[in-house]
């Protein structure tokens, strides 16, 4: 009866009433209006989206496009328990999600191999699958993997501080594994929120703590020492990441991008050391000389000895997954792992990150995954579909609300992030999950992938992956993934 009268509703209403459903996921963990009211939707990506979607006309755009172009999605209300615990709300079959998937995953578009897995939210059960078992590349998917290994690692509410030390020979400027440190005052302005932590208001702090000393020049040590092993990404110099380190300033990014492909820097902790110098200059302190690569070990002073005279913190753990999952930010994502491998004491390398974030899946009982990065740009990543759906239903779970930014990060369809280009482009494309769907992308030559929720049109609360490898056309595989995510928002599947 409840899917009888859902579907007499207008399909406009339908769809409505879905985006607002989905949007609400944040609140999961309890159905209540103080989850819903003051959770992750209220912190970073959610609220400057909101505000973006104040002032913006209702145009698409490729990624998060220029001021006015592109249309961010709706407020999130208090949470609907209906899909939260799927109370009168029957699960679609096995059959009627065969019916609407099977003819899709034949698209020969999806190349060589492709896999499919779907599952009920609120019971945890499996209601479909196509080789959701085996493991494929998953490309950028991997990120909600790392994602939830970090949250679970390190909570939420986690900050990564960088911070200035006084040594026996000057001072140390020590990087704690903050990628979105900036050196540009309008990234770390009070009114953006959630605020990158800013480099000159280290500057001016340190500067404050020397002229208190009497100090109006320093040697400037910079230490990277807290992550080990290459910085180089196994894909080697590429415009999608930086070198991986402990230190550097806007992701080692030579414009003034916040996400997508740059010119990097090949050496970002010396860049962003020398950047130090030049604001503590304009503080009126003096470095002698140029900045040099150590430890605090190396002058003189560590551990409990050292003393500390300024830092700042970067955004809590949570407005970082969620940039990293709505922009697909690979230095985010490298930092996640990372930050995950020093809490569970492993080497802050991509072998012990790799590790790290292995234990930390199984641990939340989800086995089966081969990690070789944090950021899904190697291609020996290697993730059944299964895990991808059941990993967002364990974000999802009142037992894990650590996870939730999980959720609440994934890009909305025809509206943010990766998907913001997507979904918007007629019926082929699966326009009618266009701010229905919420997903997490992936890409590389030849691989495409998505993962991600949506409630279906009797109501119901879905997890989802769909994974293709060996695609010749990338734009044709991605239009079917987006048709699959549709077919599964708009399928009332019953038989």
């Amino acid at each position: 009866m409840v899917g009888e009268r859902w579907r007499s509703v207008p399909l406009e209403r339908r769809r409505t009433v879905r985006l607002v459903t989905v949007s609400a996921v944040a609140g999961l963990a309890v159905a209540s209006v103080a989850v819903g009211a003051s959770g992750p939707w209220e912190a970073g990506q959610r609220k400057a989206e909101r505000e973006r979607a104040a002032a913006r006309p209702a145009r698409g755009g490729e990624r998060h496009a220029p001021a006015g172009t592109a249309p961010a999605p709706p407020a999130a209300p208090p949470v609907l328990a209906a899909a939260a615990d799927g109370a009168g709300v029957r699960q679609p079959t096995e059959d009627g999600l065969a019916a609407v998937l099977d003819p899709l995953l034949k698209d020969s578009a999806l190349g060589d191999d492709r896999s499919a897995a779907v599952y009920d939210v609120a019971t945890g059960k499996q209601l479909y699958g196509y080789a959701q078992d085996t493991a494929y590349t998953p490309a950028s998917t991997i990120k909600t993997a790392t994602a939830a290994a970090a949250l679970s690692a390190l909570g939420p509410d986690h900050r990564i501080e960088t911070t200035v030390m006084a040594g026996n020979d000057g001072i140390v400027l020590v990087g704690g594994g903050d990628p979105t440190l900036t050196a540009h005052p309008d990234k770390a302005d009070a009114a953006r929120q959630p605020a990158s932590a800013s480099l000159p208001a280290l500057a001016e702090a340190t500067a404050r703590k020397l002229r208190e000393r009497g100090t109006d020049h320093v040697k400037l040590t910079y230490d990277t020492s807290l992550y080990s092993g290459p910085a180089a990404h196994p894909i080697g110099p590429n415009d999608n990441i930086a070198p991986v380190t402990a230190l550097m300033a806007d992701e080692g990014r030579l414009d003034d991008s916040d996400h997508g492909p740059a010119a990097r820097s090949t050496d970002p902790a010396a860049d962003a050391a020398r950047k130090f110098a030049e604001l503590l200059d304009e503080q009126g302190i003096k470095v002698e000389g140029d900045p040099s690569s150590g430890t605090l070990a190396d002058k003189g002073k560590g551990g409990d000895k050292a003393e500390r005279l300024a830092a700042v913190s970067s955004p809590p753990l949570s407005a970082l997954v969620e940039r990293a999952l709505t922009n697909s930010d690979n230095d985010i994502a490298e930092a996640l792992a990372r930050q995950t491998a020093l809490a569970s004491r492993q080497p802050a390398s991509f072998e012990g990150a790799a590790k790290a974030v292995t234990a930390r899946l199984e641990a939340l009982g989800l086995t089966g995954a081969r990690i070789a990065d944090g950021s899904g740009l190697d291609r020996a990543d290697q993730v059944p579909a299964a895990l991808l759906a059941r990993l967002l239903v364990r974000a999802a779970d009142p037992a894990h609300p650590e996870l939730r930014p999980v959720l609440t990060g994934l890009p909305v369809a025809g509206f943010s992030g990766t998907l913001s280009g997507r979904y918007g482009h007629g019926d082929d494309d699966g326009a009618a999950g266009r701010g229905v769907v919420r997903a997490k992308t992936g890409t590389l030559t030849g691989v495409n992938t998505l993962a991600g929720t949506a409630v279906d049109a009797d109501g119901r609360l879905l997890a989802f992956a769909f994974m293709a490898s060996g695609t010749k056309d990338g734009d044709a595989a991605q239009r079917v993934l987006d048709r699959l995510a549709t077919s599964v928002a708009s399928c009332g599947c019953r038989r």
